[in-house]
């Protein structure tokens, strides 16, 4: 059974509150530098009717160089509430099914405060494929009120990770595919080195969702990945991929689980990965 606070809600769920004021939905399509059309335009092309772009580059810290790090709250208040969204609102976060970035947005939601949030199974592949309508074009919500304040257990930086490579206290899992983990080939990051940070675990984000329908697999089919890969679930747990997307893939499976208190190592291998960084490994975990 999922936990009763199960972050996934259906498409059935979502039709039926399609109009309900209270339900802001969001859509947090992300895709690599230089991937065309970009998700803004996809967007702009068709999303489900009523949900409003939360891009997730521009929430982001923009005096940062590294690609889409967390915005302070202040930032983070005042582009959800740009959005429409208030604090007394439930916010479902979708994408398009295969660029998986619904939940980035899911966890900085819950980062900053607000539990109401969930993240639409399957995305707008599964509503596209059960014919449901979509609207083009751009929308205009009247601005909301929303308060955001972090709380910091939530994100890691380089600098914890790299004490925790003496003390092994957190499991480290990498979402991305193994050959990218192990460094087989070239990190689609332009300058960054191949490899993964020390000691950590591979779970790839893609092996926990059905590729035809884009909907998350069977808790026990979760369950194995994380076991067949070595983790466990009753120690603490830091998620991490390429730049702090789809790492969060791996924390909504353990979310489903019923794991609570993991952290998203937020820089990432886009961080890590850097030509003077700190040490990597190779080779299978």
């Amino acid at each position: 059974m999922p936990p009763i606070d199960d972050p996934l809600v259906s498409t059935d769920w979502l039709s039926a509150r399609i109009d309900d004021p209270k339900v802001k939905i969001i859509d947090a399509s992300f895709k690599m530098p230089g991937v065309l059309p970009l998700p803004s335009d996809d967007y702009l092309g068709a999303h489900i009717p009523g949900a409003v772009f939360f891009d997730v580059d521009a929430i982001s810290d923009h005096n940062d160089p590294r690609p889409h790090m967390y915005p302070d709250a202040e930032q983070f208040a005042r582009d959800v509430s740009a959005l429409g969204i208030s604090s007394g609102d439930t916010v479902v976060a979708y994408d398009s099914g295969g660029w998986v970035a619904a939940p980035r947005a899911w966890w900085m939601f819950l980062s900053f405060g607000h539990r109401d949030v969930k993240v639409l199974d399957g995305g707008l592949k599964k509503w596209l494929s059960e014919g449901r309508p979509t609207h083009s074009g751009k929308v205009s919500p009247k601005p909301g009120k929303f308060r955001a304040k972090l709380d910091p257990s939530f994100v890691r930086s380089k600098q914890q990770l790299l004490g925790n490579i003496e003390t092994r206290a957190e499991q480290l899992v990498d979402a991305r595919q193994r050959p990218r983990f192990e460094g087989t080939v070239a990190e689609p990051w332009p300058g960054r080195r191949s490899g993964h940070i020390p000691g950590s675990r591979n779970v790839p984000y893609a092996e926990l969702f059905d590729a035809n329908t884009g909907a998350m697999k069977r808790l026990d089919d979760l369950r194995k990945a994380f076991a067949a890969a070595g983790v466990d679930l009753t120690k603490p747990i830091v998620t991490t991929c390429g730049s702090g997307v789809s790492a969060l893939v791996l924390t909504l499976a353990l979310y489903r689980l019923g794991v609570r208190g993991t952290a998203l190592y937020d820089g990432s291998w886009a961080e890590w990965g850097l030509p003077e960084g700190p040490p990597i490994a190779t080779g299978p975990a």
